[in-house]
């Protein structure tokens, strides 16, 4: 089976999605499946310093992954430079997308995934498509007289071609059936790496932040970004002062939005034990993720929240909004706190959390075999590799 996963990035900035898609095909890949990526040189405001295929005419071992990439159209115009437009990619598209079985898009509404649907539907390719919470409520009201003509002028007829749609959550496929769009789909989650206990994490990350014992630390891990909802975390925070406990936030984003968050912080007092310590990768994300007390999304809309199962595949205890999809799962499983996207709720809530921390412990315990038993992504690629068969077959 040879399967061409589509995606517009594939660049660390872009957040959980775009770093789901390498792990899935490296999954793919280690059980047999001809399964490469084909993506443009993206990476938010700058370009990957990476090898383009129309230079090299070969694929690009990518973190292991065999990927080609493609130049984006980089003009000084955010919504344009958003949309990644790559004429190079379409011409290769157009010349070898008939060499696969089976075309896997992720995401929509931007010209890659647009473009490859459309020359699928052409060359009479079947594909599917991950439209990775871009079809939930929340992203859809965003921009929503652009979305709205575009989805209907385009996306939707894409849509309604595809053999299937891939949801991360049962949350996620409920929101897509309030559009009334009758399209097959399947629920499959992106799944973890269980990483190795790192000893002592917690004194690790004390001693590097400077934090005391006894002292709770709460972890907000994502990107910087109005959706991810701080707004509301921080002044929530903010009117818990009278317990002893630090914040970290790692992650980066916009600079103007950066500065709103720094004096959001200093408007409700917490910036003297908030730490910023920007975006973080490899060994030093898990010393975190293993190191904290809590780890807290509190988001607008989530199709998924990978660093939240990541969270939970470390042991630790996790705080999230209803708008997060993996929210009935962990309310389900009692591995972590859901509440409402309120200031008044997430106080209460985190209330909970300072007055009875054995409780947390407990959630946090739970979580690790949970997600041992349900999310590895040697699990995920054998379900997937199913489904590609099953779909392949009607």
């Amino acid at each position: 089976m040879k399967v061409l996963h589509i995606i517009p990035s594939v660049a660390a900035v872009r957040g959980g999605p775009s770093q789901a898609v390498i792990e899935m095909v490296r999954a793919l890949r280690s059980q047999g499946v001809d399964a490469e990526i084909a993506t443009t040189n993206d990476n938010g405001k700058n370009l990957l310093d990476v090898p383009l295929y129309e230079l090299t005419d070969r694929l690009t071992e990518y973190i292991d992954v065999p990927i080609r990439f493609f130049p984006r159209f980089s003009p000084n115009i955010n919504p344009v430079r958003e949309f990644a437009f790559s004429g190079a990619l379409t011409v290769w598209l157009w010349q070898h997308i008939a060499e696969y079985d089976l075309v896997h898009v992720h995401a929509i509404f931007s010209y890659v995934s647009t473009i490859a649907m459309a020359i699928s539907r052409i060359k009479n390719i079947p594909y599917i498509n991950r439209p990775l919470g871009q079809l939930c409520e929340w992203s859809l009201q965003q921009s929503p007289l652009r979305k709205q003509i575009y989805l209907n002028a385009i996306e939707r007829s894409n849509l309604l071609h595809s053999k299937s749609l891939h949801f991360t959550a049962q949350q996620e496929k409920e929101e897509f059936h309030q559009l009334g769009l009758n399209i097959p789909n399947f629920i499959l989650p992106h799944g973890v790496h269980i990483s190795t206990p790192i000893p002592n994490a917690q004194g690790k990350v004390r001693e590097i932040i400077q934090i005391p014992d006894r002292c709770p630390i709460i972890l907000f891990m994502s990107r910087i970004h109005a959706k991810k909802g701080l707004e509301y975390l921080i002044p929530a925070l903010g009117k818990l002062r009278e317990y002893n406990f630090a914040f970290i936030i790692a992650g980066s984003g916009e600079s103007d939005y950066v500065n709103e968050i720094e004096e959001l912080l200093k408007t409700h007092g917490i910036d003297d034990r908030t730490h910023l310590i920007g975006f973080v990768k490899g060994e030093t994300k898990n010393l975190y993720l293993q190191g904290v007390d809590l780890f807290a999304l509190t988001s607008h809309s989530e199709n998924f929240g990978i660093a939240a199962i990541e969270a939970l595949a470390s042991g630790t205890p996790i705080f999230i909004t209803d708008g997060v999809a993996i929210a009935p799962m962990v309310q389900e499983q009692a591995i972590g706190y859901v509440t409402k996207l309120d200031i008044e709720a997430i106080a209460t809530t985190l209330q909970e959390f300072f007055d009875y921390p054995q409780i947390a412990k407990q959630k946090g315990d739970r979580a690790t075999q949970h997600i041992a038993e349900h999310y590895t992504w040697a699990k995920i690629a054998c379900n997937l590799i199913a489904i590609y068969a099953n779909l392949l077959e009607t």
